[in-house]
């Protein structure tokens, strides 16, 4: 198989895919530069790229491309955690119009049994108003074309379109007429715009062919057989949805379909966590100069990636230094008095951000400490104490640390109980902690009682394969470690 890489992770995985002798293609200037191998420039089998909020990686192309890619990418560490993308680019899906918002509407799409969920499953995409000829209200039944996906843990929707395309690697086919070039060389682009000619092929009545950035340095006979296929996905893909009732705004609900009408890339969305992040510093680092936590301070935000890279620019990192998280820390954040976001992941992919806290310390070896004031109603959760206004909850986070724990106080400072999380390794970023929730839990009472909670619902998620066996094993010797150490 062979893959396209793009992002921060680019160089680690191009070692990994190189080292299991599978093909790097289209390889940017700086992947060339680094790694002593040859680079087609061809159509991928599938397109690996960074998240925008750099925490993972998503995976799309062809279905035996990507299972190989989910194999390769969670074998990266312990924390690596994987889910089917249910929306990949290219889906054509039925939906229902659920809201309307400023710039468009909420669709709950049908995407049938990709997660195991049976032909009801479903998801939510994003289809602007622009995309679609007609009007759209709520209630609507729509079919809809994915744009762009989603990574689970992010609050975006996969975005949708009422028009199809089809193709997609050294050249695409859209509605419309002429030919588009989507290449910054002007004199390729002239080359490139009077293609069709020289083949002597013509795209479908109502399409166009756009050609992609590969297609400048493709062969002839590469570029005939390209468009070759991309004319019959088009006509394929045209026929199918004329058959099943048109696209966009439909008629009427009874042809509303609970499976994808078409679904020619599979797609995968991997989270690394803090241990793979390390991994994957390894596997840079046999190709080019990379410090310790390379990875995991570029996760953390834009500027920090850019002082990674002006860092290793200046001076050969030592392979052997510990990650210095205060150096990070002093330098992006968090700082005493700040602000920081508690992310709480969950092993289905879902994240959900457990509020603000403020930073009342922090420390050179990673430690974290932040209060939440919190309000009155209810009770806390497995501790069966009343909540009440004016209550302080102190969570102590340890970079690195398989488990935090968050003690509850009154206005009085009298301890209420504490929580102990058991998770993914922390990751303190500037803005947020984050980790993988693993549902087991340990508790200490007011009484001095110990208690370990939601062990079924760890053996739940194993079952679900949502948990793999040896994370879920982990987890339990690190409860099991908890309940004597408290």
């Amino acid at each position: 198989m062979n893959a396209r890489v793009r992002g921060i992770y680019a160089t680690a995985l191009t070692e990994a895919l190189l080292d299991a002798g599978h093909e790097v293609v289209d390889a940017s200037a700086p992947i060339r530069r680094r790694f002593d191998a040859e680079f087609e420039t061809a159509p991928p089998d599938a397109r690996v790229s960074t998240t925008a909020d750099r925490q993972g990686v998503g995976a799309h192309g062809d279905p035996d491309t990507v299972g190989a890619l989910r194999a390769l990418l969670t074998d990266v560490g312990l924390d690596a955690l994987a889910w089917a993308d249910p929306t990949p680019p290219g889906t054509v899906l039925d939906g229902t119009v659920t809201e309307t918002l400023g710039g468009g509407g909420v669709v709950r799409l049908r995407v049938g049994d990709e997660r195991g969920g049976g032909d009801d499953a479903t998801a939510e995409g994003y289809l602007p108003y622009g995309s679609v000829e007609d009007r759209i209200e709520t209630g609507d039944p729509v079919r809809v074309q994915v744009r762009e996906s989603a990574a689970p843990w992010t609050d975006r929707r996969p975005e949708l379109d009422g028009s199809l395309r089809a193709g997609g690697g050294l050249v695409a086919l859209e509605p419309g007429s002429g030919t588009r070039v989507d290449v910054r060389n002007d004199e390729a682009a002239r080359e490139l715009s009077g293609m069709l000619d020289l083949l002597g092929l013509e795209p479908p009545e109502g399409w166009r062919a756009v050609w992609k950035p590969p297609a400048v340095d493709a062969g002839t006979e590469e570029l005939r057989a390209e468009l070759d296929r991309a004319v019959a996905a088009a006509e394929g893909l045209g026929d199918a949805v004329d058959t099943a009732g048109g696209a966009g705004v439909l008629d009427d609900s009874d042809l509303v379909r609970e499976v994808p009408l078409a679904r020619p890339n599979a797609g995968v969305w991997v989270w690394f966590g803090r241990e793979s992040r390390f991994a994957l510093d390894d596997r840079r680092r046999k190709a080019t100069a990379t410090m310790p936590g390379h990875h995991r301070v570029k996760a953390g935000s834009a500027d920090a990636s850019a002082g990674v890279d002006l860092a290793e620019a200046l001076c050969e990192p030592d392979a052997d230094a510990a990650f210095p998280f205060g150096v990070v820390a002093d330098a992006f954040g968090p700082a005493e008095g700040d602000a920081l976001r508690l992310e709480h992941g969950k092993p289905d992919g879902r994240l959900i951000t457990l509020g603000e806290a403020t930073v009342t310390a922090v420390g050179a070896d990673g430690s974290v400490t932040v209060e939440r004031e919190m309000t009155g109603g209810g009770t806390y959760d497995g501790l069966d104490v009343p909540r009440e206004a004016g209550d302080v909850a102190e969570t102590s986070l340890k970079e690195g640390r398989w488990w935090y724990p968050t003690t509850y106080r009154g206005r009085d400072g009298a301890v209420r109980g504490t929580y102990v999380n058991v998770c993914t390794p922390v990751e303190v970023f500037p803005d947020a902690a984050r980790y993988v929730d693993l549902h087991v839990d340990v508790m200490k009472h007011t009484d001095g009682t110990v208690e370990r909670v939601d062990d079924d619902e760890l053996r739940d998620a194993e079952a679900a394969g949502e948990v793999p066996e040896p994370l879920a094993e982990k987890a339990r010797t690190v409860a099991s470690a908890l309940e004597n150490a408290l």
